[in-house]
């Protein structure tokens, strides 16, 4: 496996070539390096050595990478931390991860006990004596967590095996070279953003620009001075600038490719965003668990709209029936997945590691096709999942902090259809008998516990919930009785 997107093995005709920049400053290859040297031996010093975790919590900055690649430089993992997420939920992570250090804004932020490193105190010189580094393809490298069925997020255990696999996929896919420059936009604590938009140019030998954050104008106007020629962004993104006033132009033509994934497009967004901006789209498909992407649209050959494209070179993409038997094309069932870049499995969780790659397939938990020519299209969900602008939320990390309320007794969360972000939360609650709770109260209780994306819009207390016959609560009764009210506003009140 070609580890190249690490600095210390880049070829030395690349030293000066520019390499990665963001609204403070640009590095050159060499330059990069330097700076992964220093943040490596000043990480040492705290304590941080082969096997260790660094989480690293920040917001999109030249800085976020040059850190998880320092504990790359030691042997050591990173996990990546949203900086958005409420401090219980930031110290589960970096608990769960067993990170010996953190890298955050400043002494005010999440930090688990452990010992932190603000990002302004990051070394930069320095790092000269460090022994040769041995980073492997078996090394762990990446802690990427995401929420599990059971609500609460488990980390992926991903690779250098896993991320260079992936790399290299993409680079083929769509044949970056070194003339190559990437803007990246989506946010550093996705795999997305980590295997697409930074690890695959490093791979090529290209360049990237980091945005701090999706803004529509100036999104385009970075576009217009910085040149790029890819980026990868989500169907909310594209929906936001395909919608823009006509007066709103911009000069997009050095973008020869762009790409959409994290949640399903509407075939006439896609359609819409090329039409308007010229550069061609194509959408593609893949999880955490299977380190990026698995599927994509050829950027040289047919795009089928209303699918996510064929298998990435190097993986095996199948739908696969009830029983375990692998069915043939036309008929629908479980997408799973083989690979290199199929994930090692889940940070000290056996049984669910086991439940998901068990077989030897990677088990997605969506329902799709594959047609003749071996393109998928995705019809459905088998996790209880909701796809917010491309955040995956999970109803029952929703309910829980709804239930933990002591005038709710029960809660149902779902996913409702927005124009915008594709699903949106909304909540259904169940009082105890004689009790009288307010929908602001509960709207606090969430705001409180939850990140703000996965706060439900809307909060909706019956007296009870439907059930089914076993007295679970009937979810696809809870979704029928929402999509009624909604065609009939008033229904619901």
């Amino acid at each position: 496996m070609n580890l190249d997107y690490l600095p210390w093995r880049r070829a030395a005709s690349l030293g000066d070539r520019p390499c990665v920049r963001d609204e403070r400053q640009q590095l050159s290859y060499d330059q990069f390096a330097s700076r992964v040297d220093a943040a490596a031996a000043q990480f040492s010093g705290l304590g941080v050595g082969p096997g260790s975790v660094v989480a690293v919590m920040l917001p999109n900055r030249v800085e976020l990478l040059v850190s998880i690649v320092a504990a790359w430089r030691l042997g050591a993992a990173a996990t990546p931390v949203n900086p958005a997420l409420t401090a219980g939920e930031a110290d589960h992570q970096i608990a769960d991860s067993g990170a010996a250090l953190v890298i955050n804004l400043g002494p005010d932020a999440p930090r688990a006990g452990r010992t932190a490193l603000a990002v302004d105190d990051l070394a930069t010189d320095g790092g000269s004596d460090l022994p040769p580094a041995s980073t492997g393809e078996g090394d762990l490298a990446l802690l990427i967590y995401t929420s599990g069925s059971t609500g609460r997020p488990k980390g992926v255990m991903l690779s250098h095996g896993n991320l260079g696999s992936m790399a290299r996929m993409m680079v083929d896919h769509i044949a970056i070279t070194e003339g190559d420059h990437c803007l990246l936009v989506l946010p550093l604590f996705h795999a997305n953003a980590i295997c697409v938009s930074f690890l695959s140019p490093m791979l090529a030998g290209a360049q990237l620009s980091i945005l701090a954050g999706f803004r529509p104008t100036e999104f385009l106007t970075a576009i217009e001075t910085l040149r790029p020629t890819f980026f990868s962004a989500v169907p909310t993104i594209y929906s936001i600038l395909a919608n823009l006033p006509e007066d709103v132009v911009a000069d997009t033509s050095s973008v020869r490719v762009a790409i959409c994934g994290a949640a399903p497009a509407p075939a006439t967004l896609l359609d819409q965003t090329e039409r308007r901006f010229g550069f061609p789209m194509i959408e593609g498909y893949g999880l955490s668990e299977g380190t990026c992407a698995s599927t994509c649209n050829p950027l040289d050959g047919p795009r089928k709209a209303g699918t996510v494209g064929v298998a990435l070179p190097g993986q095996l993409v199948a739908v696969m029936g009830p029983d375990g038997e692998l069915l043939p094309a036309g008929e629908r069932g479980e997408v799973v997945i083989q690979g290199a870049n199929v994930m090692q499995g889940y940070l000290n969780r056996p049984e669910e590691t086991a439940e998901t790659l068990g077989d030897g397939w990677l088990h997605t938990g969506d329902v799709g096709i594959l047609d003749e020519d071996g393109y998928l299209r995705l019809v459905d969900r088998i996790k209880d999942l909701i796809i917010r602008g491309g955040e995956n939320l999970y109803p029952k990390e929703i309910e829980a902090a709804l239930l933990s309320h002591p005038g709710v007794v029960e809660a149902a969360v779902i996913g409702a259809p927005d124009p915008v972000y594709g699903e949106v939360p909304v909540a259904y609650v169940g009082l105890a008998p004689g009790v009288t709770v307010e929908v602001d109260a509960l709207t606090k209780i969430c705001t409180e516990q939850l990140t703000r994306v996965k706060v439900p819009i809307s909060i909706t207390i019956l007296d009870s919930l439907p059930k089914n016959a076993v007295g679970k609560i009937d979810k696809p009764a809870v979704r029928a009785q929402h999509a009624l009210a909604a065609a009939v506003p008033g229904l619901g009140d």
